[in-house]
């Protein structure tokens, strides 16, 4: 069976000039989760890379640039190194259009550019969607700048991946501090604090009205819904009496949602996504590098899941297919 994963990230070296050139304040959890083996595997687009996804047991992988992206770029900045990206991954999937396809990293702090970038992206490069990391400095993405953007993605009918990123510093100071330096950076990011930055852009899209808007707007969230998708039940009836809104939040999440595991191989998550978005709204990811392990845990979660073959098949690679238009 094919496996598609679509959560699979690339750092180019000259990202990481730009972060650190970028005004302050730099996320701070790049350094740490981007360096030594991670960093080498990031900037591999290679035979090192498909070597990888052969002992998975992955048959291609949808790359996209790590968090946090080029969000916190000045917008001259960003729109220079989005082409530059976007440009690269288009010329790894040509090297090996069998292997890799593409996400387009979007020039965000321009707001102007990024529905043009995200046109070229997919019509000229042949990318399948873009990733973006939720929040642009303190500008969410149901921001009404940001909104020309989503309606180009829902115009081109192509998906848009909120990915984790690090919460505002006065964030992770309310919220996060006062344990330990360690311990607080954890706290604020891979541990906690990234999920619920991406969760709540998915739920401020749909408190704001933006499905309603653009109801053919597709929106992917990793590690199983980020959390907030778990808490459906509790926010759907509190909106549908706060709001005025045409659907739930549960209609919501079974029309404009898309869910993947991130690596995450838990069958009991699964199983709850599954109630509550139906087996033809989950994808596959590993999180490629960082949940990287060997022993072909990929293939063996998918070959092994309680599924049944018409959604192990989806799972795997065709509502990833049929997401993106190239189901047959």
């Amino acid at each position: 069976m094919r496996l598609i994963a679509i959560e699979e990230h690339i750092l180019p070296s000259a990202v990481r000039d730009a972060w650190a050139a970028a005004p302050e304040p730099h996320d701070p959890t790049s350094a740490a989760a981007d360096g030594g083996e991670n960093g080498l595997r990031l900037a591999d687009l290679g035979e090192g890379r498909l070597a990888l996804m052969d002992e998975q047991g992955v048959d291609v992988q949808v790359l996209s640039l790590t968090t946090p992206g080029l969000h916190n770029l000045a917008p001259e900045t960003a729109g220079d190194m989005v082409r530059r990206v976007n440009d690269l991954i288009a010329q790894a999937c040509a090297r090996h259009p069998d292997r890799f396809q593409g996400f387009a990293a979007l020039p965000t702090p321009d707001p102007d550019a990024a529905p043009r970038e995200l046109e070229r992206a997919v019509r000229e490069l042949g990318l399948k969607g873009a990733l973006v990391c939720g929040r642009t400095r303190d500008r969410h993405l149901d921001h009404p700048t940001l909104r020309p953007m989503l309606a180009k993605a829902a115009e081109l009918r192509v998906p848009i991946f909120i990915h984790p990123q690090t919460p505002l510093a006065a964030v992770r100071e309310a919220n996060y501090s006062g344990i330990g330096e360690t311990a607080d950076l954890a706290l604020a990011a891979f541990g906690l604090g990234w999920h619920y930055e991406a969760g709540l852009q998915w739920v401020r899209l749909a408190a704001a009205g933006v499905f309603d808007e653009l109801p053919d707007l597709q929106i992917i969230l990793g590690h199983w819904g980020e959390v907030v998708l778990f808490y459906l039940e509790r926010m759907s009836p509190v909106f549908e009496r706060t709001l005025n809104l045409r659907r739930s939040f549960t209609d919501y999440a079974r029309s404009n949602l898309y869910v993947t595991g991130s690596g995450m191989w838990s069958e009991t998550y699964l199983q709850r996504c599954l109630d509550i978005v139906g087996p033809e709204r989950l994808l596959f990811s590993t999180d490629f590098p960082y949940q990287y392990k060997p022993g072909g845990a990929p293939r063996r979660f998918v070959d092994e899941v309680s599924l049944d073959d018409a959604a192990r098949a989806g799972f795997a690679h065709g509502n990833w297919e049929r997401l993106t238009g190239q189901a047959g």
